[in-house]
C-alpha cells in the first residue's frame, strides 16, 4: 500500500460520510414530504456542498498523491474532512418520527444554518488554499500549476462563500449562492469537455 493509498483510505472515508449525510438528509425529508415545505434554497445549497465535496476528492489526487506518509497530513485531512462533515450534516434538518405534527420549512432552515454551512465550506477551502500556496513555494511542479484562471476561480469561490455566509441582505446571499453554484457547475462542464476532447477512454472489454 502506497502512502497516498493509506492516506486516502482515511480521508476518502471521512469525505464519503459527508456525501452520506447529504443523501441521507435529502432522503429523510422526502420520506416526510407531507410535513415539509421544500422551497429551492436548501436543495441548491445541498447541490453546492455535494459538488464541493467531489472537488475536494479531485484535489486530494492532485495535491496528496505524491506526498510521503506523515502524521501531520493525516491531521490536516481530518480537519478538512470533518469541516465538510459538519456542513453536510446540517444542510438538511433532522426529521424525527416523534415530531409528527411539527411542520418543517426548508427555506427557514437555510436561513438559520447558512452561516454555519458556508462558513465550514469557506474554512475547508481556505485550508487547502494555504496548503497549496505553501507547496508552490517549495515545489516547482506545484508552482507550474499556478495560473490566472486558478486564482480567479479561487477568488470567485472564496468571496462568494464569504458573502453567502455573512452578508446581511437576503438578495445578496441568494445571488452569492447562485454564483458559486454556477461556478462549480462550470468547472464540471469544462472538465467534461476536456474529457471528450481527449477521446474520453478506450472501449470497455470483458463486461460479460
Amino acid at each position: 500500500m502506497s502512502a497516498f493509498e493509506f492516506f486516502f483510505s482515511f480521508y476518502g472515508l471521512l469525505l464519503g460520510l459527508s456525501v452520506a449525510e447529504l443523501v441521507g438528509g435529502f432522503a429523510r425529508v422526502l420520506h416526510e414530504k407531507e410535513r415539509v415545505r421544500f422551497g429551492w434554497l436548501t436543495p441548491l445549497l445541498a447541490a453546492f456542498v455535494a459538488l464541493d465535496v467531489a472537488t475536494f476528492w479531485n484535489q486530494a489526487w492532485v495535491i496528496f498523491r505524491g506526498a510521503p506518509f506523515n502524521h501531520a497530513l493525516l491531521i490536516a485531512g481530518l480537519v478538512i474532512a470533518a469541516t465538510f462533515y459538519v456542513a453536510a450534516s446540517v444542510t438538511f434538518p433532522r426529521v424525527s418520527a416523534e415530531g409528527a405534527d411539527e411542520r418543517i420549512d426548508l427555506t427557514d432552515h437555510f436561513w438559520r444554518y447558512r452561516r454555519l454551512v458556508f462558513g465550514c465550506i469557506m474554512t475547508a477551502n481556505l485550508i487547502v488554499g494555504l496548503l497549496f500556496i505553501t507547496l508552490m513555494s517549495v515545489n516547482d511542479g506545484f508552482a507550474a500549476l499556478s495560473t490566472v484562471r486558478l486564482w480567479v476561480g479561487f477568488g470567485i469561490f472564496f468571496i462568494g462563500t464569504a458573502t453567502a455566509a455573512f452578508a446581511p441582505g437576503r438578495p445578496v446571499v441568494v445571488g452569492a449562492l447562485l454564483t458559486v453554484l454556477a461556478y462549480s457547475l462550470w468547472v464540471v462542464v469544462m472538465a467534461a469537455i476536456g474529457l471528450i476532447s481527449r477521446g474520453a477512454w478506450g472501449p470497455a472489454t470483458g463486461l460479460y
